[in-house]
This record gives structure tokens, C-alpha cells and sequence, in this order.
């Protein structure tokens, strides 16, 4: 029991980190755009730079690990994450900003995926569901913090000191990992595809970068197309190249296992809708609705509040029905109420807003948790590292996706509507969009056996 609750909160120290970080910089972007020089839509840029750097990194995390050791890793990146929060809180301009996002980007490559890794040795699989909800219990901290603690700092005094509250996160979470992790590493290191990783890193950055500009607004559209082809066309290349490497960077192999691929296929779908909403929603309240970043974060922490709820019953849910039953119900219910948030007016009532994003906290926390357990459900142990590698940066780059495709749905929809700024019209398609991605998982999911991941939840389909 102490390994099952210990860990996880250990772990749980750089997600709150990683979450309070991202929910703190989406509520102050439009001040911190304005300080800047650069429009707010603008400042997408500064959140997919992090993803950038999560998805050059992370596929090199879990051999990095294996060879020297989880714990050392794990306080490494935390050190490297906290640098990047102090560059951040010294930035002047949007290339240093988005810099020191890149570093903490790296940073965060190496924390969560470890941190897993080292739950799934030190936890037995019997255990696995509920060391995941203590590790995510906390974690969900940081979005209930983040939001109003960003809003109340940016709105009374300077947004450059939100950056600072990880310095003495970053410490515990470096003491705790000294002290309690063992330092895992594995007696038979696979060699490094070091061709992969050139390729992977290449593609990802200039696709995800190419996409994240090709609004024109930064770089001619033109080059910023160029960019997406060529970062397209070098991800093809790596395609080619696992399929012949004996031991790929990403192992898409391990895909032929139902639950693991329903996992990353159907979780990046769903990711994608959910990854625009600490983006999009904080930016319709400041500039669509006129609120100051205090009361956005107010409004924006209420989707915590539901993750946490839905926590305290989500084991009991999923023994009940199964997860291909909660995965597919669930996505209808998550993409509905996040496409809800295209309802609200300038006039909306505040207890209205803090209801329905209560919701869209509950339903996609409940998706989290099945997609995040289910992955390994059916894995060997040998697999973990890979599987762990290959499954964090499809999630982080959907997460990633999911600003830009939410930034240029708010985009295209000011233009088409003929609005030189933006108005809080502007910003119902983007909802709408984001919650057909969340449904979008269903068609993945359906195909898992009514017995899938039975091992892990107790669940006893009548016709399986």
C-alpha cells in the first residue's frame, strides 16, 4: 500500500507542476500577448513550442531512462523544467518566450513518461488502476489552482511571476524522488536509433510549427505550407524507416495489441478536442466576453473540480461497465459538453458557466483515466519503455494539435464572418469543432473486445 499511494504522489509532484504551468500561462495569455507586442491568437505559438519539445524528446525518454537510471532522469528533468520557468519569467519578447517554453518543453519530455515508468515497476498490476488515481488525484490540482492563482497574479500584479511558483515545487518534487525512487534501470540497454530520432524530431518540429503559423500572421503562408509538407513528408520517411530498424525509436509494432492501439488511436483523437480548451475557453471569456483574467480563471478552474469528483468514482464505474462501454459513452458525453461551451454569452450567468465546464471536466477526466490505465493493460514488462514512449508523444502532440486546430478554427471563423478582431462570436465554431474531435475517438473504441482490459478492472461482460 505505501509504494501504491507513495509513488504516484511522488510522480504527481511534476504533473502538478507540468498542469499548474499550463493552466496558468492559457489564463494570462491575452495580458501576456499584449506585453508582447503579438496577438493573442498569436501566442499559440508559445503553448505548440512546448509541445515541440515534448514530442523531439519524449521518444528517447524511455531509453534515456533504462540506461541511466528512472530517478536520475526523473531529477534531472525536473531541474531542466524549472530553467525553463525561470527563462520564461525573464522573457522579453516572443522568440525568448517561446525558447524558454522549448526548454521546459524538454523537461516535461522526461518527467511524465518516466514518472510512469517508474509507477508501472514499483506498482503491482492488481494496484495499477488505483496508483493512477493517486497519481492523478494531485495532478489535478494544478488545474484548480492554476487558472484563478494566474488570473489573481496577472490581474494585480505582473504575469512574469507565475513562473516563479514552480521553484519550490520543482525542489520537493527533487528531494521526494531522492529520497523514496529507486533508481530502475534495465541490464539490457537496446542501441539508440539515432537516424530515427534525426527524422522524428525534424518532422514533428516542422509540421507542428508549419501548422501552428499557417495563419499567415507570423510567417507567409505559403512558407508555413512548405513547412507541414516537408515536415509530412520526413515523419513518412521515419514510417519507412521502423518498419526496417530492429529496434525503432517508436515502436509501431506494438499497435497490433487491441487495447494499447485503441489506447493511442482513439485517446489522440480525443486529446485533440480537449487540448484546445485551456486555449480557447480562458481567451472567450478576456477578449470574446470582456472578463479580467481573475474571473476567467474562476470560471476556467471548475473543470478541476469535475476531474476530481469523477476520481473519487471512476474505478467503481469502470468495474461495472467495462471500458469499451465507458470509453464510447463517455466520448459522446465529453464532446457534447465541451461543444456546450459555444453556448455562452456575455450574458450568460456566471453559475451557468461554472455548471456545464464543471461537466467538461467530469467526462473527459473519466476518458483520461480508462485511456491512460487501458494502455497497459495487455503489455510485457520488456514493452513498458517503448510502449510508454510511443504512447506520451502521440498523446502531447494531439494535445498540441488541438490549440492550433482550436486557434485557426477561431481564425478562419473571425474572417468568414468579416470581423477585422476578434469578438466573442468568432468563437462558437471552435467549440463545436473540438467537441466533433472528442466524439471522434468512438469508431476506434468500438472495436475492442466487450472483455478488454478485464484483467485490470474486475468487470464481468454478460456476453463476453
Amino acid at each position: 500500500m505505501q509504494r501504491t499511494l507513495l509513488i504516484p504522489l511522488i510522480v504527481a509532484c511534476a504533473l502538478f507542476m507540468e498542469n499548474m504551468d499550463a493552466t496558468v500561462i492559457a489564463t494570462s495569455l491575452p495580458v501576456l500577448a499584449r506585453d508582447l507586442g503579438q496577438d493573442p491568437l498569436t501566442l499559440k505559438l508559445a503553448l505548440t513550442s512546448y509541445v515541440v519539445g515534448l514530442g523531439v524528446f519524449i521518444p528517447i525518454s524511455g531509453w534515456v531512462a533504462d540506461r541511466f537510471g528512472a530517478r536520475t532522469v526523473f531529477r534531472s528533468a525536473i531541474l531542466v523544467f524549472l530553467c525553463g520557468s525561470l527563462m520564461c519569467a525573464v522573457s522579453s519578447s516572443l522568440a525568448a518566450f517561446v525558447a524558454a517554453r522549448f526548454l521546459q518543453g524538454i523537461g516535461g519530455a522526461m518527467m511524465v513518461p518516466v514518472g510512469r515508468i517508474v509507477i508501472f515497476r514499483a506498482v503491482p498490476r492488481t494496484e495499477l488502476v488505483k496508483a493512477i488515481s493517486y497519481l492523478t488525484i494531485p495532478s489535478q490540482l494544478g488545474p484548480v489552482i492554476g487558472p484563478p492563482l494566474g488570473g489573481f497574479i496577472t490581474t494585480y500584479f505582473h504575469w512574469r511571476w507565475i513562473f516563479l511558483i514552480n521553484v519550490p515545487i520543482s525542489i520537493l518534487g527533487m528531494y521526494l524522488a531522492s529520497k523514496y525512487i529507486e533508481n530502475y534501470r534495465s541490464d539490457d540497454v537496446q542501441p539508440l536509433d539515432m537516424k530515427g530520432f534525426v527524422l522524428s524530431a525534424v518532422g514533428s518540429t516542422l509540421l507542428m510549427l508549419g501548422l501552428s503559423m499557417i495563419d499567415g500572421e507570423l510567417l507567409a503562408s505559403e512558407w508555413a505550407f512548405a513547412m507541414c509538407v516537408l515536415g509530412g513528408l520526413t515523419l513518412y520517411v521515419y514510417l519507412q524507416h521502423a518498419r526496417r530498424e530492429p529496434f525503432p525509436l517508436l515502436d509501431l509494432r506494438l499497435l497490433r495489441i487491441p487495447t494499447f492501439r485503441a489506447s493511442v488511436l482513439g485517446g489522440s483523437l480525443f486529446r485533440i478536442g480537449l487540448g484546445a480548451v485551456p486555449f480557447l475557453l480562458p481567451l472567450a471569456l478576456q477578449v470574446g466576453f470582456g472578463m479580467n483574467a481573475f474571473h476567467a480563471g474562476t470560471i476556467t478552474c471548475a473543470s478541476a473540480f469535475g476531474a476530481i469528483f469523477m476520481k473519487a468514482i471512476g474505478t467503481s464505474v469502470l468495474r461495472r461497465y467495462g471500458f469499451r462501454s465507458v470509453l464510447i459513452w463517455n466520448a459522446v458525453l465529453a464532446g457534447l459538453a465541451l461543444a456546450s461551451y459555444g453556448l455562452f454569452t456575455p450574458t450568460t450567468p456566471y453559475l451557468v458557466m461554472m455548471v456545464v465546464v464543471l461537466l467538461g471536466g467530469f467526462f473527459p477526466s473519466m476518458q483520461f483515466t480508462c485511456l491512460n490505465t487501458m494502455a497497459y493493460a495487455d503489455l510485457d514488462s520488456a514493452d513498458v519503455s517503448r510502449a510508454t514512449s510511443l504512447a506520451s508523444v502521440v498523446q502531447q502532440i494531439s494535445l498540441g494539435l488541438g490549440v492550433t486546430i482550436g486557434g485557426l478554427a477561431v481564425h478562419f471563423s473571425s474572417r468568414l464572418q468579416g470581423h477585422s478582431t476578434i469578438v466573442a462570436g468568432d468563437f462558437w465554431p471552435a467549440f463545436i469543432v473540438i467537441g466533433l474531435f472528442s466524439m471522434a475517438s468512438i469508431p476506434v473504441t468500438r472495436r475492442l473486445p466487450l472483455n478488454a482490459g478485464a484483467a485490470l478492472t474486475g468487470h464481468k461482460p454478460v456476453n463476453a
